[in-house]
């Protein structure tokens, strides 16, 4: 199964962090319908600003299909349960990570990311699609819209760089859910804040984040999630590396500009290779940062996963599980 079959030089840079899986199992199930304490269906129609135009959903949607990366688990977070949904980072099962388990009632029907089945979707009769974080061709919108009202990302917004925020924001206001998306919203900066409090050596320290794939290493770039997680913790991304930022998230590093990821506290992680190898690795090694003790190699792929996750559930279960080792190295 292909993991890394995107196109082009932004989704080459995309392949770093998603995973495309497809599946043919599960039959159709239904959403649960709205929570009484978290939405009503009093604040339907809505209308919500897209990068595509204004999108309106006409009546409280019981039948979500969420294709976006993470807009699955927002829906969960939000208390909607998908009846479709696609498995961006390969978790399997109910396709999002530990930290959403036991939110489903029922398993989603799990459809395709980068080339979704048009009719695998139409077949669950969707009232409402979420696609808020994905590659956001206008093709892509136009199939999924004629089915249903499609949300896709925001205006002026790339490929894959909806934030969290905006993705909660958005999936909130079509759901009718815009209070709990700010109340978890302010949960999640709340987590931010008392982790920054209580590390305040994170505050103004230069960090470089890195992965590293059988393609070789690659630093991402502000507009990632991963790097918004560490900004918003009091980190400055390295300068050297932001003026090497293009339309995408991420830049490639060579074996000779490995340098440049020195910082005053080094971050990487493995994707679909073996941690060693950035650990064994002697130009690793040989990086100032890595030799001074400042630097983090993540290499528990579930961590890994909630760190690039980018969706409050999975923030918070990275700030719980990568701030100490973070802090660690700085100590």
């Amino acid at each position: 199964m292909s993991r890394f079959a995107l196109r082009g030089t932004a989704l080459l840079a995309a392949a770093l962090v998603i995973t495309s899986c497809g599946s043919d199992t599960g039959d159709d199930t239904t959403a649960e319908g709205a929570d009484p304490t978290t939405g009503s269906s009093d604040a339907f129609p809505v209308t919500v600003e897209t990068a595509f135009g204004d999108v309106t959903v006409e009546e409280e949607p019981t039948r979500v299909v969420a294709l976006g990366w993470g807009d699955a688990e927002t829906a969960l977070a939000l208390g909607v349960q998908p009846v479709g949904a696609s498995d961006w980072l390969g978790f399997g099962g109910e396709g999002v990570g530990p930290w959403a388990e036991g939110l489903y009632d029922e398993a989603p029907e799990i459809i395709e990311t980068l080339e979704p089945s048009i009719e695998a979707i139409a077949a669950l009769d969707p009232d409402l699609i979420l696609d808020t974080r994905s590659d956001a061709t206008q093709e892509r919108y136009d199939a999924l819209s004629q089915i249903a009202p499609t949300i896709g990302q925001p205006e002026g917004v790339e490929q894959y760089q909806t934030s969290w925020r905006q993705q909660l924001e958005l999936v909130g206001q079509a759901l009718g859910r815009d209070e709990a998306a700010d109340e978890l919203e302010a949960e999640v900066d709340q987590d931010f804040a008392d982790a920054a409090e209580a590390n305040p050596e994170f505050d103004g320290t230069e960090v470089a984040v890195a992965a590293y794939t059988s393609e070789g290493f690659g630093a991402y770039v502000s507009g990632d999630s991963r790097v918004d997680f560490m900004e918003q913790l009091g980190f400055v991304n390295k300068p050297a590396i932001e003026e090497l930022a293009t339309d995408s998230f991420y830049v490639p590093v060579s074996e000779e500009q490995l340098p440049l990821l020195d910082a005053g506290l080094t971050v990487a992680f493995p994707i679909f290779v073996e941690p060693s190898e950035i650990t064994d690795n002697p130009l690793w090694q040989a990086i100032p940062s890595v030799q001074s003790g400042n630097a983090v190699v993540l290499d528990d792929a579930t961590l890994t996963n909630a760190f690039s996750s980018g969706t409050p559930l999975g923030i918070q279960y990275a700030l719980e599980n990568a701030v100490p080792q973070f802090a660690d190295a700085l100590g």
